[in-house]
């Protein structure tokens, strides 16, 4: 559950309420139809459906699991609780915080998994596709959780656009300077 989350960028009720239904290995993409908190299915916090893509070993991982004993069915949830069921949200975070006290971790919250993806997606991909990946219906919301990363390109695209305006601006300096020297005035 924590490598899906940590490479989808799934809320954790969202992870609760995947269906294997939900999971598309040949196109690579996870739906969230819904979202499990407290005992009660919803809509996704967005309201909408929305498709994130799923990373090939994410995919392996979990076509891994649709090889178990039980719980594989089309409608079956693909982390099942006890006896089939639902998560526990509230079991999974004491679990979650026993496991970093005893790795001597910094405390984090499943929900820093989200922070993570969104910041290291941004390096790679727009901020509309982060957004649409990570469920927000507002782009502030993308915005506020992302953490500034360095495209690969950034410094290419910086020269490439003032090479462009530099070569017109040489332009226009050129085709001026004749009107500035019969003025007298340099600049």
């Amino acid at each position: 559950m924590y490598l899906t989350a940590a490479v989808t960028g799934l809320r954790m009720g969202e992870l609760f309420a995947l269906r294997w239904r939900d999971v598309d290995f040949r196109g690579l993409v996870v739906r969230v139809r819904a979202s499990y908190a407290v005992g009660s299915l919803t809509t996704p916090k967005s309201g909408e459906v929305c498709t994130v893509p799923l990373a090939p070993e994410v995919a392996r991982v979990l076509k891994k699991l649709t090889k178990r004993e039980h719980f594989t069915g089309e409608d079956e949830l693909v982390f099942v609780g006890n006896a089939g069921g639902h998560f526990d949200g509230s079991a999974m975070r004491r679990r979650n915080n026993s496991a970093l006290r005893r790795a001597a971790a910094r405390p984090l919250r499943f929900h820093d998994l989200r922070q993570t993806i969104g910041s290291r997606m941004i390096a790679k991909a727009d901020i509309r596709r982060v957004q649409e990946w990570m469920g927000h219906a507002d782009i502030q919301t993308t915005m506020r959780d992302l953490h500034y990363a360095p495209h690969e390109e950034e410094a290419r695209l910086v020269a490439e656009a003032f090479a462009v305006q530099g070569r017109a601006a040489g332009r226009r300096r050129a085709a001026s300077k004749p009107a500035r020297s019969m003025l007298g005035s340099r600049t």
